[in-house]
């Protein structure tokens, strides 16, 4: 039994910052034993009726992860300060139960697969509720709730990655958003989709525009795609090749040799590259495909080609 709080929006405390932006943590949901909520960061001195939002889906291999890590604040106090209204959002963890616990050696590949697939389907549900609780609240909160961006870091990556697709493709699950609703924009920092085909994800509409960022040596989340038993996740390289074959607007920003601290490093680094991406891609709606390759020279050569079990090694904290 679920309760979406939209009905009945509580806002639990008002915090204000040193840093001139306010955080308000609301109850969204009550899922079972889980309450979900949310954290929405303003600027103190915002008096914005028509404000965009972004919103942020934390990492932490769908086993762990806080909404409000000290490493993301920065990153949404920034982008508050821009004129943003900043919501970073709890999210069921599907394989809480497994962390720290080694792979069952009898459990088939695609049995670990469809549990994995699983976990991302709850977030993904919270993610939409999330959003519908977003856009209920927009009159009130001053959002223009067709300019509502979802990012998220590695699971969090994953999980908005997946909600524009699932949306794209009008899934049973894409119907808890509002009607008619559009993501503005996904930002990913290390991400993928899943699908059951192992010919690649269908897309039967457009997605927003997509900003990837990943690195080439990144063995939690593929760079391009690995899979088993017909299902397969497909990552940032992949989706950028089929987003240039579908002119679609895109933003793919690229690092050789490194790994998956790019799930959170361009919150710190990136956000020139960030704000050029909302701003003209998605707030301009400018038709645009960007690639940016990054290369250190010196950087030894790492292996890059992962396979699934790297893929359960990593993720399962064996």
């Amino acid at each position: 039994m679920a309760l979406i709080a939209s009905m009945i929006p509580v806002v639990l405390t008002a915090q204000a910052r040193e840093t001139g932006v306010d955080k308000t943590t609301w109850l969204y949901a009550v899922k079972g034993t889980d309450s979900l909520y949310m954290d929405r960061y303003v600027a103190e001195a915002s008096r914005e009726t028509n404000a965009p939002c972004l919103i942020f889906a934390f990492g932490g291999g769908f086993v762990g992860g806080e909404r409000d890590n000290p490493a993301y604040v920065p990153y949404f106090e920034y982008f508050a300060r821009k004129g943003y209204a900043v919501v970073s959002i709890d999210y069921r963890l599907g394989l809480r139960e497994t962390a720290g616990s080694r792979p069952d050696p009898a459990a088939t590949p695609e049995a670990l697969a469809e549990r994995f697939f699983a976990a991302v389907d709850m977030a993904v549900e919270d993610l939409y509720d999330a959003t519908s609780f977003i856009v209920g609240q927009a009159r009130a909160w001053g959002l223009d709730p067709s300019a509502v961006v979802a990012s998220g870091s590695s699971a969090g990556a994953i999980t908005v990655l997946q909600g524009e697709y699932e949306r794209c493709t009008g899934s049973a699950l894409s119907r808890r958003l509002p009607e008619g609703f559009r993501y503005a924009g996904i930002i990913a920092f290390a991400g993928a989709v899943l699908e059951k085909s192992s010919s690649g994800p269908v897309w039967r509409e457009k997605p927003a525009p997509i900003q990837l960022f990943h690195g080439d040596a990144d063995c939690n989340v593929p760079y391009d795609s690995i899979g088993t038993g017909g299902a397969a996740l497909y990552g940032s390289l992949y989706l950028s090749r089929q987003f240039r074959r579908m002119n679609t607007p895109f933003y793919f920003y690229s690092v050789s040799g490194a790994a998956h601290e790019m799930a959170v490093r361009p919150m710190d680094r990136n956000r020139a590259e960030i704000g050029i991406f909302l701003d003209r891609l998605v707030l301009g709606r400018e038709p645009l495909m960007i690639e940016t390759q990054v290369e250190r020279i010196g950087t030894p050569a790492t292996r890059k080609k992962i396979t699934l079990s790297d893929f359960i090694r990593a993720n399962s904290g064996a």
